[in-house]
């Protein structure tokens, strides 16, 4: 499959959901669950081990607490912090959000906690999730996100990204300041445009595509919708 650019993968993700009736929250329980599983692979042969798990407020922040309820779920020991206001998650990421509560999965707000903590629950982590931004993010990272991403590549552990490194341009492959260097990358559908752009391989390490569920037709439809969306 050709590599998708960022507005591709929203025409896709919006057909899916709309023409085709599959549920946002479906979409997203198979990306975490994609995601926990290769999580596991990176952890070895005996899944043990501790997770660090970085969460921004948009939809990969969702994968990632789908992530750390399938790896709670394994009893792989997850601890996850989230960069952003509550009140400024997706609807999606929100309701995972509340599964992990009330599985007593603890989630940090790295805004009100300590910094310091953060860097040493990820200096002390066997794997660091980054499920902090998406395609979406342009530009560069600001306040909290950007310190996260710094201490992300700081700890100098495993890095798993969500979709794409965050701070990654999803269309051209240029690395923000800063942007996470991922040991490997979980990108859904298809590899992004900005995959093709050489430089990028030292953001996205490794790269697999999941199947998350996006019907094929939907996918098929991606020129024509991507058209009308410029309209």
């Amino acid at each position: 499959m050709d590599s998708l650019t960022r507005q591709q993968v929203r025409a896709i993700d919006r057909c899916a959901i709309e023409q085709w009736g599959v549920c946002s929250l479906v979409l997203m329980e198979n990306a975490g669950r994609q995601a926990a599983d290769l999580a596991a692979e990176l952890l070895g042969p005996s899944s043990q081990g501790s997770v660090a798990i970085v969460a921004g407020a948009g939809n990969n922040g969702g994968d990632g607490f789908v992530i750390a309820r399938h790896l709670n779920l394994r009893g792989i020991d997850v601890a996850v912090y989230l960069v952003a206001a509550r009140d400024k998650l997706t609807a999606d990421a929100d309701a995972n959000l509340q599964i992990l509560t009330r599985l007593a999965v603890p989630v940090r707000d790295v805004a009100e906690a300590d910094l310091g903590s953060l860097a040493r629950t990820l200096a002390g982590a066997d794997l660091v999730v980054d499920a902090v931004g998406g395609t979406g993010i342009t530009g560069g990272l600001r306040g909290s996100m950007a310190e996260a991403v710094r201490q992300i590549n700081a700890a100098d552990r495993p890095v798993l990204a969500v979709d794409i490194p965050t701070g990654l341009d999803c269309d051209t492959g240029r690395a923000g300041d800063p942007t996470v260097r991922a040991t490997a990358t979980v990108t859904f559908v298809a590899r992004k445009r900005g995959f093709d752009a050489p430089e990028s391989a030292a953001y996205t390490g490794r790269v697999v595509v999941a199947d998350i569920g996006i019907p094929t037709e939907a996918i098929n439809l991606k020129d024509m919708l991507d058209s009308a969306g410029d309209r």
